[in-house]
């Protein structure tokens, strides 16, 4: 891999991280709201997001550790946007 791609894929994987803590802040999966698809709604957006910033702070620790297959990183972002889809398939029911 070389620099330049190495260095857009830390900078992606950073923002990715940083949009990810943020959004995951706002969640509150314990929260008593009213109704189950409301709690599950907040519970699959809190577990995508940190899925996410799995995905995002594995991108970033990458150029550490060399790979040549699917990394954790690329499986936690893919599955970070299948649960996203999943939720909000859910919340529109």
């Amino acid at each position: 891999m070389n620099t330049t791609v190495l260095t857009i894929y830390c900078v992606a994987g950073f923002i990715v991280l940083a949009e990810a803590l943020n959004k995951l802040e706002r969640t509150a999966p314990l929260s008593c709201g009213p109704g189950w698809r409301k709690r599950a709604t907040e519970w699959l957006k809190a577990i995508a997001w940190m899925l996410l910033a799995v995905g995002g702070a594995g991108a970033l620790a990458s150029p550490l550790m060399p790979h040549d297959k699917p990394s954790v990183q690329d499986i936690c972002l893919v599955l970070g946007f299948a649960v996203l889809i999943v939720r909000t398939r859910v919340k529109e029911g």
